[in-house]
């Protein structure tokens, strides 16, 4: 019998990618997500009748002891998060109650529900920067920079906690920078194709050197499902594609792909802080439980760009702020 999963974050970009593949695989789905702007039902909408949903903050125990005492998950796979390092610069509150303390209550009614597996998603924003050499390993000190990167950084070492204080069955993975479809309109490649299909301004950070490591996400989700299915508790995994950008690269790429000129560009004031590069090493993933990546950026740039033209009804009712 396949096991039931229960989802946080559920409804948002990844966490939507991660239920859809879920139901495909057969496995029992149940999605605990607040809805906040971010989070939208739509993205669940093929899979509707095989999910269970829970409109709920994670950070609400009472309401985190109802779903586990009705529903008796087997295993918790938490991608819950305020997720963007702008907004965590302008208002740092909500990314503490949600990735430090409702990643706190998620562990302690796991724990006492005996959960078999938790899977805890991270980012590999927690190790901090790179200059144009070197990557990030597992065993890398962590050295947040942002406050969401931070919060991101103390729900990692949480999981680490419990599972060394409490022996909890707690599993790490630090993705790289993820696209695809359905990604809310405030991350780099939406906020490029909506600005550029109105013709407007689209906003590069100083020259746009900043580098990034780029993964489809399903790519991402079959990682996470790997390490679900054959990860070992207590243990981290780098997921990666190899796959470094500059930013004005990814921006030029875009803009190509949708016949508009360069001259939408409009080079903006830094982001304080800026993190310079990312670059993961993968290999313990791909050694140990047989992943790697498999849709190059030029594939999976295309395929995005072409799933907001056929769905910019539901792009244009996603507001920027």
């Amino acid at each position: 019998m396949n096991k039931k999963l229960l989802v946080t974050g559920g409804a948002g970009f990844i966490g939507s990618e991660f239920v859809r593949s879920g139901v495909r695989m057969g496995y029992g789905m149940l999605v605990v997500d607040s809805l906040t702007y971010a989070g939208d039902m739509q993205r669940l909408k093929e899979v509707d009748k095989e999910t269970t949903f829970y409109r709920t903050d994670i950070s609400e125990k009472e309401s985190m002891e109802y779903i586990f005492e009705t529903e008796k998950p087997d295993i918790v796979v938490h991608f819950a998060a305020e997720s963007h390092v702008d907004r965590s610069i302008q208002d740092a509150s909500p990314f503490f109650d949600t990735n430090v303390k409702g990643t706190q209550i998620l562990l302690d009614v796991s724990r006492k529900y005996e959960i078999e597996r938790f899977v805890n998603i991270s980012t590999d924003e927690v190790y901090g920067e790179l200059s144009e050499d070197g990557q990030f390993y597992e065993t890398t000190p962590l050295n947040p920079n942002s406050p969401y990167s931070v919060s991101k950084a103390s729900s990692d070492m949480l999981g680490r906690a419990y599972h060394r204080t409490y022996g909890m069955p707690v599993i790490t993975v630090r993705p790289c920078n993820n696209y695809g479809p359905w990604q809310y309109p405030e991350k780099l490649i939406p906020v490029i194709i909506l600005k550029a299909l109105h013709n407007e301004k689209v906003p590069v950070y100083a020259r746009g050197e900043n580098i990034r490591e780029w993964l489809f996400v399903s790519d991402c989700i079959d990682a996470v499902f790997s390490v679900l299915e054959k990860g070992e508790a207590g243990e981290t995994y780098n997921i990666g594609s190899g796959e470094e950008k500059r930013n004005i690269d990814v921006v030029k790429t875009v803009l190509n792909l949708l016949n508009k000129p360069d001259d939408l560009i409009d080079f903006v004031e830094d982001r304080l802080g800026h993190d310079f590069r990312y670059s993961l090493n993968s290999k313990k993933i791909e050694k140990q439980l047989g992943w790697k990546s498999s849709i190059k950026f030029a594939e999976g740039i295309d395929r995005t760009v072409k799933w907001y033209l056929d769905n910019a009804g539901w792009m244009n009712g996603k507001a920027i702020t």
